[in-house]
């Protein structure tokens, strides 16, 4: 039996969903095509696509974020030697940091430029880290950003304690910038996160998992840490109202655009380009969009393959899978409903002042969908 969302709920995105039409193969069918969907929920907006020449986030903000790097330093210190040791192995091993530089980005597109944003920045970056160290143990991985695990390496009790440690540091840092409404944001942000765990955790193995629900897990696991750091730039510019919702907007739009492309990676990319090992979602039993297009759109041998797979958390015909997920066109699908979460992003930046971070922002939607890690 299908689940789906329920009515009312606190979280549920008010934007139009990606399974209203993702299974449907043609217009004879209910629904309508993934392709027709996301052309028709593209928000209209007279910001180009990309600005020319493109200003690199990464680029425009690097000294910026060398700042962040210093509080992450910093902020990492304990008198506790295992907890510098696993710490400093998670944040030394890189990373986009797409969410501190969100909170960078926001703050000096609406003006700010107090040093609080750097310390809001690093703070975002310390409860994504919590949450990666917490996920690894819970889906016994072995492998992230091209190395060991913490756990792999250091052990499930140790990588979660370590998790605490750090989450416990974030709200530290939260209450030194002394402004309820960022407490407010963070802390909200953290609960929904959590309860994303706890739903993902629930739909694992379940080849009948509706798409609402899917993309429920991504609001909230994913989605929602894109969101308070886009927020929280222009809580820290003290924006007034719409212009906090659209940028929190256009933190949820690219979280969920940035969630889907990773799903389709886990069956299109290599492991040594996404520092994660291929199929690693199959082996963990989790059904995500692009298998659930492709065992809709499959045929009976096909679907129960999947389906096989699924609930015993089995790669070891994997090779088949990918194959099928390709030859269904799910991979193409699911990037065009990343792409149309992308153009949902761009239109919510309408409500910034033209600049260079803006621009860096209309960038940052192309290559968070366009890419191969």
């Amino acid at each position: 039996m299908r689940r789906t969302t329920r009515v009312g709920d606190p979280h549920a995105s008010a934007t139009p969903s990606l399974s209203q039409g993702v299974f449907a193969r043609d217009p004879q069918q209910v629904g309508i095509s993934i392709i027709a969907l996301t052309s028709e929920s593209r928000v209209q907006t007279s910001l180009p696509l990309a600005p020319s020449p493109a200003p690199s986030a990464a680029r425009l903000m690097g000294a910026d974020m060398r700042e962040v790097d210093n509080v992450i330093q910093r902020r990492l210190a304990s008198d506790v030697a295992m907890i510098n040791q696993i710490a400093h192995y998670i944040i030394s091993a890189g990373g986009k940091r797409i969410r501190p530089m969100l909170v960078l980005l926001f703050s000096s597109a609406l003006g700010f430029s107090g040093r609080e944003r750097f310390e809001l920045a690093a703070t975002v970056e310390f409860v994504h880290t919590a949450t990666l160290l917490h996920d690894d143990v819970v889906d016994e991985s072995a492998l992230r950003r091209g190395r060991q695990t913490a756990n792999a390496l250091f052990g499930n009790a140790a990588s979660v304690l370590v998790g605490d440690f750090v989450y416990s540091r974030a709200f530290q840092m939260m209450v030194s910038v002394n402004r309820m409404r960022v407490l407010e944001v963070l802390a909200d942000a953290t609960n929904v996160i959590a309860e994303g765990e706890v739903l993902q955790l629930m739909n694992m193995h379940d080849p009948d998992l509706a798409v609402d629900d899917y993309l429920r897990v991504i609001r909230f696991k994913t989605a929602k840490l894109f969101e308070a750091s886009s927020r929280l730039g222009a809580v820290l510019a003290d924006a007034d109202p719409v212009i906090e919702e659209s940028c929190a907007a256009y933190g949820r739009a690219l979280g969920t655009a940035f969630q889907l492309v990773d799903d389709l990676l886990d069956y299109e990319g290599a492991t040594a380009e996404l520092g994660k090992n291929v199929g690693d979602d199959l082996r963990e039993g989790k059904p995500t969009l692009p298998l659930l297009i492709a065992m809709e759109r499959g045929t009976a041998a096909e679907r129960a393959l999947m389906r096989h797979a699924i609930q015993h958390g089995e790669s070891a015909r994997l090779q088949e899978i990918v194959d099928i997920v390709r030859n269904t066109g799910a991979l193409a699908a699911t990037r065009d409903a990343a792409r149309a979460e992308a153009d949902k992003a761009r239109g919510t930046l309408e409500a910034l002042p033209a600049s260079p971070f803006r621009d860096a922002l209309l960038e940052l939607c192309v290559r968070s969908v366009e890419r191969s890690s």
